[in-house]
């Protein structure tokens, strides 16, 4: 049976600057993110990869072209809509952990909840209950300079995960871990991405994980340019 497409772009165009100077990054770009599966998107520095993530996840308005997120047409979307849709459906996971040093590991998983309005204790109760999930349990009430990188991308996994969203997107989530970390933090993802109510997309350089991947979508100059399946983890 055929999987749900959780996200699709079609035809997505986007110039950077105007007129005579404008740069063309994305050229007419079609790609189909589905559901139950972790989707890798690579390619050489420079080609786009970041950009189209930006436009995927309604960061960056495209030029020309249509996305779907959820069956909703982001690209229509405008001001607090737009972020409202972004906050319900979406959760990011990022190379920098952008976490707050003042915070606590569950204080800084709370904060997407804490944002859209869930009081404080609320918050970091569910924080807790996300950061148990991924072994962090023990470490809730750390603070980041307590943490090694491993534990703190945990954490910023935990921040993606505690308001429920259906789609999880990375941007080099493994590049700054060691290869065993990077491993563990690679089984948790590929555990959501199991769920048919999730995708996972990973844009990223980093081929020791490649195997972990459902699907790898290969990008260059702005277009992609094949596709195809890994072997699982269990065989490489």
């Amino acid at each position: 049976m055929a999987s749900a497409v959780a996200m699709q772009a079609r035809g997505v165009v986007k110039d950077f600057g105007s007129g005579g100077n404008a740069a063309r990054v994305l050229h007419g770009v079609d790609l189909e993110i589905e559901a139950g599966r972790m989707t890798l998107l690579i390619g050489p520095s420079g080609c786009g990869k970041t950009t189209l993530l930006s436009i995927l996840t309604g960061i960056l308005t495209p030029s020309a072209g249509e996305v779907d997120v959820r069956g909703v047409r982001i690209t229509d979307l405008r001001g607090s809509a737009k972020a409202r849709f972004r906050r319900e459906h979406l959760g990011f996971i990022f190379q920098q952990y952008n976490l707050l040093p003042a915070l606590t590991a569950a204080e800084n998983a709370a904060i997407p909840l804490v944002a859209d309005g869930l009081p404080l204790a609320k918050a970091a109760q569910r924080a807790r209950e996300t950061l148990a999930r991924i072994g962090m349990a023990d470490h809730a009430d750390k603070l980041p300079s307590q943490l090694s990188g491993g534990q703190m991308q945990r954490v910023a996994i935990a921040r993606a995960l505690v308001h429920g969203p259906s789609v999880i997107v990375c941007d080099e989530p493994t590049a700054a871990l060691d290869e065993e970390t990077g491993r563990r933090v690679m089984e948790i993802l590929r555990e959501i991405a199991r769920s048919p109510d999730n995708a996972v997309l990973v844009v990223t350089h980093d081929n020791r994980i490649y195997h972990f991947a459902d699907r790898i979508v290969t990008m260059n100059d702005g277009r992609i340019t094949g596709e195809r399946t890994p072997p699982r983890a269990a065989e490489a």
